[in-house]
């Protein structure tokens, strides 16, 4: 059997996507990756800089998008900026959970409230949107026959950050993180048995090593700790999501749901 993918599977052309924490690192080049394969993106996050600056990205690319600056955890913002994208675009195709906030610390350092705050964002804020989108979803799968929610959790929502790799770098990967994530995945699943009944596909990516590129120049010790735990033997390119993340998106992957994705060069495979 031949496919066409420009006019099949992968095409996300019509289609309307909403990506949170659009402003980011990785959230940025999945938003204009997006874009480019043909979604109108609306560009959510809490800092209209950062997402001007992914808006001029696509526009320089003649990719029309739009910015929809709100905090996921704000009940209220959430529910009227859904009612917006309605009146605009009647439904939602896609839906990419990727706002995260924290900071990082040693775990002797990592308070209560560090916890409420990464679970807020990652577990509660994120089930509060997915909740609250399943009619825009739902009017995406009686247009086009597929609705897909993306969750971005992370490896070290399966395994522990290695202690040895961070040292003194000051990069300490914190416990509050790695728990939040591991709750994202696990309601990967149990939304995506419960969104089943409506042809509403739910699944995650867990990005591996992807440090910044301030990161490697300022610390390139820790860059190298970071290789050898790596069997592929080099830390991910941003640009290494984007397959997964078409793959996903698009209604190529019609008959997945509940998948949670390791793009960690096998990290995770030890």
């Amino acid at each position: 059997m031949t496919m066409d993918y420009q006019n099949t599977s992968f095409n996300l052309h019509g289609k309307v996507a909403l990506v949170t924490g659009a402003g980011g690192y990785l959230g940025s080049q999945m938003a204009v990756f997006l874009g480019v394969a043909g979604a109108h993106v609306i560009l959510n996050g809490r800092h209209s800089e950062s997402l001007q600056k992914v808006q001029q990205q696509l526009s320089a690319q003649n990719i029309e998008s739009t910015l929809l600056c709100f905090d996921i955890t704000d009940e209220e913002a959430v529910t009227e900026n859904l009612k917006t994208i309605g009146n605009h675009f009647t439904c939602l195709d896609i839906l990419v959970n990727n706002a995260h906030s924290g900071r990082a610390c040693a775990y002797q350092d990592a308070q209560r409230e560090d916890f409420f705050r990464d679970f807020n964002v990652d577990v509660v804020a994120t089930f509060e949107l997915i909740k609250k989108s399943v009619p825009l979803l739902k009017k995406a799968v009686s247009l086009r026959q597929d609705a897909s929610v993306i969750n971005i959790a992370s490896m070290y929502g399966m395994v522990s950050p290695d202690p040895s790799i961070y040292g003194d770098s000051k990069m300490n990967n914190p416990p509050h993180y790695g728990v939040a994530k591991a709750g994202l995945i696990q309601l990967t699943k149990y939304m995506a048995c419960h969104l089943a009944q409506d042809k509403i596909r739910v699944n995650a990516i867990s990005p591996g090593p992807f440090p910044a590129e301030e990161v490697i120049n300022k610390l390139p010790e820790f860059k190298e700790k970071l290789i050898q735990k790596v069997p592929l033997a080099r830390i991910g390119k941003p640009h290494e999501l984007l397959g997964p993340l078409l793959l996903l998106a698009s209604s190529a992957s019609s008959f997945m749901t509940g998948v949670n994705i390791p793009v960690d060069g096998g990290w995770t495979a030890w």
